[in-house]
C-alpha cells in the first residue's frame, strides 16, 4: 500500500505539498507547541504571508526534511 500524497492546504488546491508552514497562536498554544500547515510551489509564499502578518509563523522547511527530522504528519487535518 502507498502512502498518501500530502496535500497543500490552500483552500481548494489539490496539489502535492512540497513545503511545511510550522506556525502557533500563541494566545492559544504553548512556545514550544507547533501546529502545520502544507504548501504547494505556488501557495507557500501566501500561506507564508498569511500567518506571517499574524504573527504565527514559525518556521518554513521543506516537506522531506520535516519528514526527516521525524516530525512526520501528525495530528488532523485542522494542525495541516
Amino acid at each position: 500500500m502507498t502512502e498518501p500524497t500530502a496535500i497543500c492546504s490552500a483552500k481548494g488546491c489539490r496539489e502535492a505539498a512540497v513545503w511545511v508552514l510550522a506556525w502557533n497562536n500563541p494566545k492559544l498554544h504553548t512556545p514550544e507547541r507547533r501546529k502545520t500547515w502544507l504548501a504547494c510551489e505556488a501557495h507557500r509564499e501566501y500561506l507564508s504571508q498569511f500567518l506571517g502578518v499574524r504573527g504565527f509563523l514559525k518556521d518554513v522547511v521543506p516537506l522531506a526534511e520535516w519528514e526527516d527530522r521525524g516530525e512526520g504528519r501528525e495530528g488532523s487535518a485542522a494542525d495541516r
